[in-house]
């Protein structure tokens, strides 16, 4: 290269790529329903004895009627089996030492640290998928959600990082949001289940006094053959007066009836 040659410009610096959000491992009902209980009862305790869950204590909360969608009856051995499997996972932790084993979830640490962010999916793996306004109220008693603006700024990041997901569209009145850890084919089925429930409540019932709207052409037709059998109705009551008529007229000739 002569020295007056222009050096070769650098190559432009690539600019950082945002990186994917991850995608979860799902989860299966069973698993779903003893985090959402860990998280919870760790919420809403009162003492610090409540928390973390013994074995006879998860058990029962796994199985409570209120607030729980759906309603199970798991034995000890079956949740047993799936805080085992959770273990592995490394979303639950173990405590021994005491009179009695413990458990207590592990997610600050491995799905987020913001507490209202942990009580919207807490309330998704409880109950699963639900409208905005059902979400804020049920998931308020853990960590309040004054306002549903205040709702979107809690779910904004989920959904971003795949926590969560939208079943319909986010912006759609009623819009349907779940957790993230369904499995592939799960979540295509409850997407098109929620999709066509609401495109039928948009349609709604039919109201009074919207035939004519609707379908005038059916309505005129229905008035047309109202008019004709009320015509029909008049022809046949004067039929009917001049047969009983004439039934009068042959009984006074036959001497049926006194003159």
């Amino acid at each position: 290269m002569s020295a007056d040659a222009t050096p070769p410009h650098p190559p432009a610096p690539v600019p950082p790529q945002p990186a994917a959000p991850p995608n979860w491992d799902p989860l299966s009902v069973l698993e779903r329903r003893v985090l959402g209980v860990l998280v919870e009862k760790q919420k809403t305790s009162k003492t610090a004895d409540s928390y973390p869950l013994t074995l006879n204590a998860l058990t029962t909360g796994c199985n409570q009627k209120s607030n729980r969608d759906p309603v199970l009856e798991l034995t000890d051995d079956e949740v047993e089996e799936g805080l085992s499997v959770l273990q592995k996972k490394g979303l639950v932790m173990r405590l021994t030492g005491g009179r009695v084993d413990r458990f207590k979830h592990l997610l600050y640490e491995t799905w987020t640290r913001n507490g209202p962010q942990l009580a919207v999916i807490a309330e998704l793996l409880l109950r699963g998928p639900q409208t905005k306004g059902e979400l804020r109220g049920r998931a308020g008693r853990m960590d309040p959600i004054d306002t549903l603006d205040a709702l979107e700024d809690v779910l904004k990041p989920l959904v971003e990082r795949r926590l969560a997901v939208y079943l319909t569209e986010p912006d759609r009145r009623g819009a349907i949001i779940s957790h993230g850890f369904h499995t592939p084919d799960e979540l295509p089925r409850l997407k098109t289940h929620h999709a066509s429930a609401l495109a039928e409540a948009d349609v709604g019932p039919a109201r009074p006094g919207a035939a004519s709207a609707v379908a005038p052409d059916a309505l005129a037709a229905v008035e047309r053959r109202l008019t004709d059998a009320i015509e029909e109705i008049g022809r046949l009551r004067t039929a009917v007066t001049a047969l009983e008529g004439q039934v009068g007229d042959l009984r006074k000739q036959l001497g049926l009836t006194p003159g």
